[in-house]
């Protein structure tokens, strides 16, 4: 899987906020805000372009003192979240 295109992860107000580029995407009934470890998963993913959620667990593991096993648990809820709001792509 992959992001979608023309979304951004911006610092907004000291808050992690994904944003859509291009004002025909913009929809301000929601806002995407993560915490500093979805940011990190998010970047990760824009890193690798296209990414697993075991690639991404492997990251978290490496950034934070978190088992396998959390850390892709949390990981699969986060990018099912992500699938759910419209931001990644097979």
């Amino acid at each position: 899987m992959r992001q979608k295109k023309g979304f951004v992860l911006r610092k907004v107000c000291g808050e992690n906020v994904i944003v859509a580029e291009g004002i025909e995407v913009v929809d301000f009934t929601k806002l995407i805000s993560l915490n500093e470890t979805a940011a990190s998963i998010w970047n990760k993913a824009k890193e690798l372009g296209d990414f697993t959620a075991e690639q991404l667990a492997d990251a978290l593991c490496e950034t934070y003192e978190v088992d396998y096993d959390r850390a892709f648990d949390d990981v699969c809820k986060l990018l099912k979240s992500w699938q759910e709001t419209g931001l990644l792509e097979d």
